[in-house]
C-alpha cells in the first residue's frame, strides 16, 4: 500500500476520529479537555502511527498533555484495537502540532500590517489633501 493511497487516507482517517474519541475518554488529569486529534499517519505497513495532537493553552498545558498520553498510549492503543479492525494495531508516537497556535499568531500579525498600511494610507491621503488646499 503506498503512502497516499485512498485505502490509506481512509485508515487514517478511521484511526484520527477513533483516537479523538478515545483521548477524551482518557482520565489521566494531565491530558487537556481542549485536546484535539489534528492528524494521523499511519505507516503503509501498519506498524507505527504519527498522532499530531492540538492542545488549547500555554506551552506548559501541551508539555503535560504530551506527558499524559505519552504515559496512557498502551491503553490508548488498546483502545484503538478495541475499535477499529485492522490486520496490526500500530505503534502510536504523539507529536505536538502547533500550526493552529502558529496560523492565529499570523493571522494577528496580518491584521496588524494591514491596520498599519490603511492608517498610512489614510494619513498620506490627508497630506494631500492639505496640499491641495494650501495651492
Amino acid at each position: 500500500m503506498r503512502k497516499n493511497s485512498v485505502k490509506n487516507r481512509r485508515i487514517n482517517d478511521e484511526v484520527r476520529k477513533a483516537l479523538a474519541a478515545i483521548v477524551r475518554d482518557v482520565k489521566d488529569p494531565r491530558i487537556s479537555p481542549l485536546t484535539s486529534i489534528t492528524g494521523t499517519e499511519v505507516a503503509p505497513d501498519l506498524k507505527t502511527c504519527k498522532v499530531y495532537v492540538s492542545v488549547y493553552g500555554d506551552s506548559e498545558a501541551g508539555t503535560r498533555t504530551m506527558e499524559g498520553l505519552k504515559s496512557a498510549s498502551r491503553f490508548i492503543r488498546g483502545e484503538l484495537a478495541r475499535k477499529v479492525n485492522l490486520r496490526n494495531t500500530p505503534e502510536l508516537t504523539f507529536v505536538l502540532d502547533d500550526s493552529i497556535a502558529y496560523g492565529v499568531a499570523m493571522s494577528h500579525r496580518i491584521d496588524e500590517v494591514t491596520a498599519a498600511d490603511r492608517n498610512a494610507e489614510l494619513a498620506r491621503g490627508q497630506e494631500t489633501d492639505e496640499s491641495i488646499q494650501d495651492e
